[in-house]
């Protein structure tokens, strides 16, 4: 299904790290790309390198003065509250601008080889800072690299891209940079606002033309009905969209062992999702896919393990869920943690939805939140809401 792969990865890129204690620790990237290599799925990509993110690129979305103010911060590691750093969920340190470039240089360097041709599909693990604001650092994120790369096509002359997110938490950052442009369709599935940071990612979020798409969804959400939510709304909007790229953010927050969120899906439905976001890249994209991770606060048991089966996906040879996990990702997991790895590639789940088509249920939390988005939706894009 897949032509070439490309994955970008620098084991600098874990200097992006907040400190002891902070959710968002870099050796949760670590231990996805050893799991890949060991596993045998890197050996399916081409792996390259990548370079910061440049003052120019980063202003493609972000104001030049919130720029040199994360550059003060990173020069002496002082607080500065005005940009956003210095708080408990974006801590100051040493460095911040230089980590936060790479990161978004990463997904610059995937987007530049989808956009050339010179990979049909590209990842950056790393990236999916979705939060970050244009003039601020907002939940954990300091650049938004998904929206540099973004940016960066559209200066290139993309004229529509749809970008898909299925982090746990609205991806607000990236719809506030692109809310104004028809060209960028910008679809989040999430739990619902009214229980979750960032508190905004309401259906009546619309965006010029109907191009901000929320679909918020009820805490304790699992495998059925987010899969029964993501297909109701987001396979008919990208076929109407046709978008020339396809990029999507894939916090994998959304399952039901992350202790930041309330969603209550298995790593067998987050595979799902990976599965029909890539089938949509080649059925209404011509296969032009750029990938990031995003979110995901359960460091051994999930982070590893699904973004490990994003890049098998992406590289059209999936891995088989009941596959064990090596003995030496084991050993390296108990050394650089301490913890207890996860024995098998699967949480055993096997997720079925009935398609939302065959009706739809008023009594229904979800079915509820599905008729908001299409009610909201649809009709700017030629769509019935109805089932």
């Amino acid at each position: 299904m897949s032509r070439s792969v490309r994955v970008v990865w620098d084991d600098e890129l874990v200097s992006y790290d907040f400190g002891p204690g902070h959710p968002l620790a870099p050796v949760r990237v670590e231990l996805t790309m050893e799991l890949a290599r060991e596993l045998g799925v890197l050996d399916k990509v081409e792996l390259v390198g990548c370079a910061p993110a440049s003052d120019d690129e980063l202003a493609l979305v972000h104001k030049r003065d919130y720029i040199e103010a994360v550059k003060r911060v990173s020069a002496d590691g002082e607080p500065d509250l005005s940009c956003g750093l210095g708080t408990p969920d974006n801590p100051a340190f040493p460095g911040v601008h230089e980590a936060s470039a790479l990161v978004a240089g990463a997904t610059l360097t995937a987007a530049r080889a989808v956009w050339a041709g010179e990979a049909e599909h590209a990842l950056n693990v790393a990236g999916g800072l979705h939060h970050a604001m244009p003039g601020t650092a907002s939940g954990f994120c300091v650049y938004n690299d998904p929206a540099v790369g973004i940016a960066w096509m559209l200066s290139q002359g993309a004229r529509r891209i749809a970008y898909v997110d299925v982090d746990v938490h609205h991806g607000d950052g990236v719809q506030a940079m692109f809310y104004d442009d028809p060209r960028v369709l910008t679809i989040s599935l999430h739990e619902s606002p009214r229980t979750l940071f960032p508190g905004t990612g309401f259906p009546s979020e619309t965006g010029a033309e109907g191009t901000a798409v929320n679909v918020a969804l009820p805490a304790g959400c699992g495998d059925t009905g987010w899969l029964r939510a993501f297909h109701a709304v987001v396979p008919p909007l990208l076929r109407a969209f046709e978008p020339e790229v396809l990029v999507t953010q894939h916090g994998c927050d959304s399952h039901a062992l992350d202790p930041l969120a309330h969603l209550m899906l298995s790593l067998d439905g987050q595979r799902q999702a990976y599965a029909a976001l890539h089938a949509l890249a080649h059925e209404t994209a011509g296969g032009r896919w750029l990938a990031t991770g995003g979110g995901g606060y359960e460091l051994v048991q999930v982070v590893p393990r699904a973004w490990s089966h994003l890049i098998a996906e992406a590289a059209g040879e999936p891995v088989d869920p009941g596959t064990p996990t090596p003995q030496n990702w084991r050993e390296f997991v108990r050394g650089r943690t301490g913890e207890v790895p996860p024995l098998t590639m699967t949480d055993g789940r096997s997720p079925e939805f009935q398609d939302f088509s065959g009706g739809y249920d008023p009594g229904d939390a979800i079915d509820r939140a599905i008729m908001a988005t299409r009610k909201a939706i649809f009709p700017f894009h030629g769509l019935d809401p109805q089932p």
